[in-house]
């Protein structure tokens, strides 16, 4: 279906259909009980499993496709699935399915004077579009999450992993038919026409009520700007980490190297180590001979190049840098207030952390900067919905609207107000 359907040329059509179906799905979804939605993950679940060789097929499909086209290895990694991560994505789904249904969650209830009692209640947002490239894992996260919200959710995955998504997609529309739920509750757009994204961008005519975008700057900054409804997003993920001179040498390390290393193309992977001044005898050149004996290649600022004199000079565009590589920009900081002013200024909101046993220190970090997530004494790497015992994310949201940090399961409802009179009448 797919070959066919990217050679039509009324890619408006298919748009306009999705996004009818997927409001008739949502309206559906919104009031479908726990039992059914929790039956649906966990039948997803064993689809996933028992589609393991074709989705391992697809996948290696679309490996080749992209094979001498010079493409990062953190793309690559980004793309690849394996027998650990299907089994992984399948245990995610069975996690999502045990997390409490957010859906009649009655948020607060208070009494007026007057006597009417009000709650607010969660509700599901209702449909929601999720733009993504090169992470097929993202088709089932996100399926998975929005169906436990009660949405409907229209998937894009990228053309370069199309026939992985595919693939768990009928896993998932699987699960929907095997618990009585639409199977339109989870739709992929058959298309890899770029004119399907800027459809969805304008919200499908009122049928989309959020867009998601994963994938690479290009990406989140074209859904950022032409986006007609809602979007939750982060730029890019310029997260920083600041060894203050009350840390722990071991400790910094540790949390340095994995902060770097432990994979670099991930948006929680630090870019920027900021070294405090009055730690530049004790801490600066081990942790930088730690992050060289694990491949890290270190652009360092002049402040650096004095202690040691033969890394590559950090230029101006190395603190705006999301490298996605084993590549870090080192700078050292005057203190806590120096490593604040270079985050403030540089950061795109997404993760910074702080190393140090200063408890003032830490209190300094954590008021005065605005990040969606900090750390204290921990890698950058834990910006992760799942480590947050989320059961997983449908992305990172560095907006200040509604959803912040990652977007898990709760992010994706709103609310409504619920007020129970006894006969009340406004004078």
């Amino acid at each position: 279906m797919l070959d066919k359907v990217t050679q039509v040329d009324d890619v408006s059509a298919i748009m306009a259909e999705i996004g009818r179906n997927a409001r008739q799905a949502g309206r559906a979804l919104a009031t479908a009980s726990t039992e059914a939605k929790n039956k649906a993950l966990h039948a997803m679940a064993d689809a996933i499993i028992a589609a393991e060789a074709d989705i391992l097929a697809a996948n290696a499909a679309d490996l080749k496709e992209v094979e001498g086209k010079d493409l990062l290895p953190s793309f690559i990694d980004r793309l690849t699935l394996t027998e650990k991560g299907i089994a992984g994505m399948a245990q995610a789904l069975r996690e999502i399915a045990e997390f409490k249904d957010p859906v009649g969650e009655i948020i607060a209830a208070w009494d007026r004077p007057n006597g009417l009692h009000i709650e607010r209640v969660r509700t599901p947002l209702g449909v929601i579009g999720v733009i993504y490239e090169s992470r097929p894992n993202v088709t089932a996260d996100a399926g998975a999450l929005c169906l436990k919200a009660g949405n409907a959710v229209i998937l894009r995955g990228g053309s370069d992993s199309a026939r992985s998504s595919k693939a768990i997609h009928a896993c998932l529309v699987a699960g929907l038919k095997a618990a009585g739920l639409p199977e339109h509750a989870i739709q992929i757009v058959p298309t890899t026409d770029r004119a399907a994204v800027g459809a969805m961008l304008s919200g499908l005519d009122g049928a989309i009520d959020v867009i998601v975008p994963r994938g690479g700057k290009s990406l989140v900054a074209r859904v950022q700007n032409e986006a007609r409804v809602p979007v939750f997003a982060h730029l890019e993920g310029l997260c920083h980490i600041y060894v203050d001179a009350s840390a722990d040498l071991e400790m910094a390390k540790s949390i340095v190297v994995n902060a770097k290393m432990r994979r670099t193309g991930v948006c929680g992977a630090a870019e920027t180590l900021l070294v405090d001044s009055a730690a530049i005898g004790t801490h600066l050149m081990p942790i930088l001979e730690a992050l060289t004996e694990a491949g890290c290649e270190i652009r360092a600022s002049a402040a650096v190049l004095k202690v040691f004199a033969g890394f590559k000079p950090a230029t101006e565009e190395d603190w705006r840098t999301e490298y996605l590589d084993a590549v870090i920009s080192v700078a050292i900081v005057d203190g806590i207030g120096g490593a604040i002013r270079h985050i403030s200024t540089y950061s795109s909101n997404h993760t910074e952390a702080v190393i140090a046993e200063d408890p003032a220190v830490v209190a300094q970090f954590f008021n005065e900067l605005d990040s969606a997530i900090l750390l204290h004494n921990a890698s950058t790497q834990f910006a992760d919905g799942g480590e947050f015992g989320m059961g997983g994310e449908i992305g990172i949201s560095t907006g200040k609207m509604h959803a912040r940090g990652p977007v898990g399961v709760e992010q994706l409802t709103s609310f409504k107000y619920r007020v129970h009179g006894t006969g009340q009448t406004r004078p």
